[in-house]
């Protein structure tokens, strides 16, 4: 494997690729919020949207992203997603309003 210069926020290499992890939360057909981890967010999305993600999401679809938010590590995006699990529905959504025009700007 060749290596090449890091790119900033991005903690490692898996076979060539650099790799980010996200916590996400995505809005589901009738209006809540689902919360979970992944390395690649695009993905993630579509495979919920096919019924191969949360069995929460499969009878929900369609799904469209919500809210995330980018980690170094593993680690860091699952205790994030924990912590968001246990906020109540009105924290959860303040964090979508809040960031509700970066979400869409930088993942269109």
């Amino acid at each position: 494997m060749k290596i090449v210069a890091k790119p900033a926020g991005i903690i490692r290499c898996v076979y060539g690729e650099w790799v980010m992890n996200y916590t996400y939360m995505v809005r589901c057909r009738d209006g809540s919020l689902y919360t979970g981890w992944t390395t690649d967010i695009e993905k993630r999305v579509k495979a919920h949207n096919e019924g191969k993600g949360a069995k929460y999401t499969h009878s929900r679809r369609p799904v469209r992203l919500a809210y995330y938010e980018a980690f170094e590590t593993k680690e860091e995006a699952m205790k994030r997603e924990y912590a968001i699990k246990h906020m109540n529905k009105a924290a959860k959504e303040k964090l979508v309003k809040e960031n509700k025009n970066r979400t869409k700007t930088e993942m269109e």
